[in-house]
């Protein structure tokens, strides 16, 4: 049996204080956490040139967050407070998710990833919380990111809740 092999997004920035070129990054701790478990990491550009080739060789996939909004328009609104979107980024992640959830192949979205598959899936999101709902957590949490910072609740009835007979979450 192989070690599966799970494609990572990349975030993209542009050029400016880092690089006077574009860049990728990513955080180490998903690459060693997908090792560490078994997997064989397999970072992702954001390219829609091999897609079929990507996802035949890839057992599963995350798609990470970053610094920036998905475009409105993927979800039939108007720029209210979006952020400045990463279109190329965006279009590959779509690709890819799309060929993802009509498989039977695994999907994990992490912050702007859940937000993404939220949107394939038809979803919308709110463009600014804090204007929607004053009591929000904010993005950033006073933790270090290798910390928990709040709980989460799953609601009674879902498909969550089933797998993990919990109402409330908070890891350790």
């Amino acid at each position: 049996m192989h070690k599966p092999v799970i494609g990572i997004t990349l975030d993209f920035e542009y050029p400016g204080i880092y690089s006077k070129f574009p860049w990728y990054a990513i955080r180490h701790n998903y690459l060693h956490s997908i090792e560490s478990l078994g997997g064989i990491p397999f970072p992702l550009l954001h390219t829609n040139k091999n897609d079929n080739e990507l996802f035949n060789l890839l057992d599963g996939l995350i798609i990470t967050g970053g610094n920036f909004d998905i475009d409105p328009k993927f979800y039939g609104q108007n720029s209210q407070g979006s952020r400045t979107p990463k279109h190329t980024r965006t279009d590959f992640e779509i690709s890819i998710c799309n060929k993802f959830l009509n498989s039977s192949k695994p999907i994990l979205g992490i912050c702007g990833g859940e937000q993404l598959i939220n949107v394939v899936c038809g979803g919308t999101l709110i463009q600014d919380i804090n204007a929607y709902n004053k009591d929000t957590l904010e993005h950033e949490q006073i933790n270090p990111r290798d910390q928990v910072s709040h709980e989460v609740k799953i609601k009674t009835g879902t498909l969550l809740n089933t797998i993990t007979k919990k109402k409330n979450y908070k890891s350790k």
